[in-house]
C-alpha cells in the first residue's frame, strides 16, 4: 500500500507541475490521475465507496463555500438572470440536439428528450472551480455563468422526478408539483427558523471555545444535515450544502467560516475529479474511440454555439459570450448521475453500450475545457483575440466598500482609531477574534467583523489590498499575535504603512524588526500623558514640556531603554 501511494502522489506531482506549466489547470491533472491509478490504469486503487464518498464530499465542500458567497439578498437579485438566462441555454441545447440524436440513434423519442436535457447540464464543480481560480466569480461574466449553473441544478429535480416517464411508467404531473411546492415551503420557513434560533446562537457559543476543530466540525455537521434533509426531500445533496453556507454567509463568522474550510474544500474536491478519471472505461474509449470523439466534438460545438447565441441575444459582449460559451461546454456530474441511476434501475431508456459511450464522452468533455480555456487564454495573451478586454468586475456600488484602512484588534485602542476614523470620513474595517468585542461594537455601528488577524485569507476577504488600501492599524495586546499580524500583512501587501500599539519598548522594538513603520509603547505614551499634566499643573510652559518630550521621543525612546544606555 505505501507504494502504491508513492507512485500515486508521484503521478499527481508530475501531471500538476506538467499542466501548471503549460498554463492548464490542476483539475485536469486530478482527472489525468484517476485515469492512470484506476482499474483501467495501472491498477494502484481500487473504485470503491470510499473514493466515493471523498468526492462526494469535495462537491459538498464546493457548493457550501458557494453558499458562502451568495446571500439571500444577492439570491434574490439574481432572480432574472437565473430562471431567463438559465432556462434560455437549457432550451436552446436541448432544441439543437434533440434531432441530432434523433437523426443519428435509434433511440426512441423519449431516449432522445432525455439525453438532450442530461447533456445540456454543464459541470457545476469544475466550472465554479475554475472561475474561482481564475478570480472570475465576482465579474459579470462569472456571474452569469453561475446563475446558468444554479438553474441546472434546479432544473435536476424536475428531471429526477420525471424518471419514471423514461421508464414507461405512469407520471402524476399535478402531484409532483404539489409535492415540490410543499416540500419548498417547509424549506423556507425551516431555514428561517434554524438560522436565526438555532445557527446563530451555537456558533456564538462554538467561537468562544476558541478551538478551530470545533468550529470546522460544526460547519461540517451544518453542511451534512442540510445535505441531508434536502436528500430525504428528494432534493439534490449539493443544494442542500449551498443552503448551508448560506445560512452562514449571513453572520458575522463569514470569512473566518471560509477560510478555515478552503484548505478543505480543495483537497475533497480533487478527490472527486480522481474517482470520477477512476470510473472512465479505457478499454471501450479505445474499441469505440471514432464515436466517442465525433460525439465529443459535436456536444462541444452544439453547447458552444447555443451558448454563444443565447448570450449575445441577451445582450452579452462577444468577448464574454466567447468566454461563458467555453466554460459551459462539457457535459456535467448530473449527466453521470443520470446515467448510472438507469442502470442501477434498469431503466433502458437507451441501449446499455450507448450509456457507456455517452458517460465517457460527458467525463472526456470535463478534461477538454481547461484545455480549451488555456488555448483562449494563449491566444489572448498573443493578441490574437479579444487583447484589449479585460473582464467587467460587478457594480458593487453601496455594498461593499474597500477600506481605507485595516484595524487589527478591537480593544480599547482599536475602538478610539476606529472612532478618528469615523469622525474624518474614512472608511475602515476593524477585526477581532473577541466575538463580544465584536458584537458590541456592531451594536455600536463600528464597521468590525470577526476573524482571525493571523490569517492571511481572512484579510483579503476583508479588504486588505496592496494597492487600495493606505493603512494598517494593529491594535492588539498581545506581542506574538501582533508579530505574526505584521508578517501576514507584509506578505499579502509589502509596502502598506503598518502602525502599531505595544505594551513596552522590548515589543516596539521587535515589531519595527519585523516590518513596522510606527510603534508606541503604550506604558511610556501613558507616563508622558500623565507627565504633562503634572508639569501643566506646575505652570511649566508647553514649548518647555514640548521640547523634553520631543527629546525623549527621539531616537525611538532610546534615552529610556536600559539595554540602549547600557550599550553605549
Amino acid at each position: 500500500m505505501p507504494l502504491s501511494f508513492l507512485i500515486f502522489f508521484g503521478i499527481l506531482f508530475v501531471l500538476v507541475c506538467m499542466l501548471r506549466a503549460a498554463r492548464i489547470g490542476a483539475l485536469v491533472a486530478f482527472l489525468a490521475a484517476g485515469v492512470l491509478s484506476g482499474p483501467f490504469g495501472l491498477n494502484l486503487f481500487e473504485m470503491n465507496q470510499t473514493w466515493q464518498l471523498l468526492g462526494d464530499m469535495g462537491i459538498l465542500f464546493l457548493w457550501f463555500n458557494i453558499g458562502l458567497e451568495i446571500n439571500m439578498s444577492r439570491l434574490w437579485n439574481m432572480r432574472k438572470t437565473i430562471f431567463g438566462l438559465g432556462a434560455s441555454q437549457v432550451l436552446t441545447v436541448a432544441v439543437m440536439l434533440f434531432p441530432v440524436l434523433f437523426g443519428v440513434t435509434r433511440w426512441s423519442v423519449l431516449g432522445c428528450l432525455m439525453v438532450a436535457l442530461i447533456l445540456a447540464m454543464s459541470s457545476t464543480s469544475e466550472d465554479l472551480q475554475l472561475l474561482s481560480d481564475r478570480n472570475e466569480l465576482n465579474t459579470n461574466v462569472g456571474n452569469q455563468s453561475f446563475s446558468i449553473l444554479l438553474f441546472q441544478d434546479l432544473l435536476s429535480i424536475p428531471i429526477l422526478a420525471m424518471l419514471p416517464v423514461f421508464a414507461g411508467k405512469s407520471f402524476n404531473f399535478g402531484a409532483t408539483a404539489i409535492d415540490v411546492v410543499v416540500l419548498s415551503l417547509l424549506l423556507v420557513v425551516s431555514v428561517v427558523i434554524v438560522g436565526r434560533f438555532i445557527l446563530n446562537p451555537l456558533l456564538k457559543r462554538v467561537i468562544k471555545l476558541k478551538s478551530k476543530e470545533a468550529l470546522l466540525l460544526t460547519v461540517m455537521l451544518n453542511i451534512v444535515v442540510w445535505a441531508t434533509v434536502l436528500d430525504m426531500m428528494g432534493l439534490p445533496v449539493g443544494l442542500g450544502a449551498f443552503l448551508a453556507g448560506m445560512l452562514m454567509s449571513e453572520t458575522i463568522y463569514r470569512h473566518q467560516i471560509s477560510a478555515e474550510i478552503s484548505p478543505y474544500s480543495m483537497l475533497f474536491l480533487a478527490f472527486f475529479f480522481i474517482a470520477l478519471g477512476m470510473g472512465l472505461n479505457v478499454p471501450l474509449l479505445i474499441e469505440k474511440w471514432n464515436y466517442i470523439l465525433i460525439g465529443l466534438c459535436g456536444l462541444v460545438f452544439v453547447k458552444f454555439m447555443a451558448l454563444f447565441m443565447v448570450s449575445r441575444v441577451r445582450g452579452m459582449l462577444v468577448p464574454d459570450a466567447v468566454f461563458m460559451a467555453l466554460i459551459l461546454s462539457q457535459g456535467g456530474e448530473f449527466g453521470l448521475l443520470m446515467l448510472q441511476t438507469m442502470k442501477t434501475a434498469g431503466i433502458n431508456a437507451i441501449p446499455l453500450t450507448s450509456s457507456e459511450v455517452l458517460t465517457a464522452i460527458i467525463i472526456l468533455s470535463i478534461m477538454t475545457t481547461p484545455v480549451l480555456l488555456a488555448v483562449y487564454d494563449f491566444m489572448r495573451r498573443h493578441g490574437w483575440i479579444f487583447a484589449s478586454y479585460r473582464p467587467r468586475s460587478l457594480d458593487r456600488s453601496g455594498l461593499e466598500i474597500t477600506p481605507a484602512v485595516v484595524i487589527l484588534g478591537f480593544g480599547r485602542v482599536g475602538q478610539i482609531v476606529a472612532k478618528l476614523m469615523q469622525e474624518h470620513g474614512i472608511s475602515y474595517v476593524a477585526v477581532d477574534m473577541d466575538v463580544n468585542a465584536v458584537v458590541r461594537g456592531r451594536e455600536q455601528d463600528y464597521n468590525v467583523v470577526f476573524g482571525n488577524c493571523k490569517n492571511g485569507e481572512v484579510l483579503r476577504n476583508f479588504g486588505l489590498h496592496p494597492r487600495k488600501t493606505s493603512a494598517v492599524i494593529v491594535a492588539l495586546d498581545n506581542a506574538e499575535t501582533a508579530k505574526d499580524a505584521v508578517l501576514t500583512v507584509k506578505t499579502i501587501a509589502p509596502r502598506v504603512k503598518i502602525f502599531a500599539r505595544a505594551r513596552n519598548l522590548a515589543d516596539c522594538k521587535v515589531l519595527r524588526k519585523h516590518g513596522v513603520d510606527d510603534a508606541l509603547p503604550e506604558t511610556i505614551e501613558t507616563a508622558f500623558s500623565l507627565g504633562t499634566d503634572v508639569l501643566q499643573h506646575m505652570k511649566f510652559s508647553d514649548v518647555k514640556i514640548h521640547s523634553v518630550l520631543e527629546q525623549l521621543r527621539s531616537d525611538n525612546y532610546a534615552a529610556l531603554d536600559p539595554n540602549a544606555r547600557t550599550s553605549e
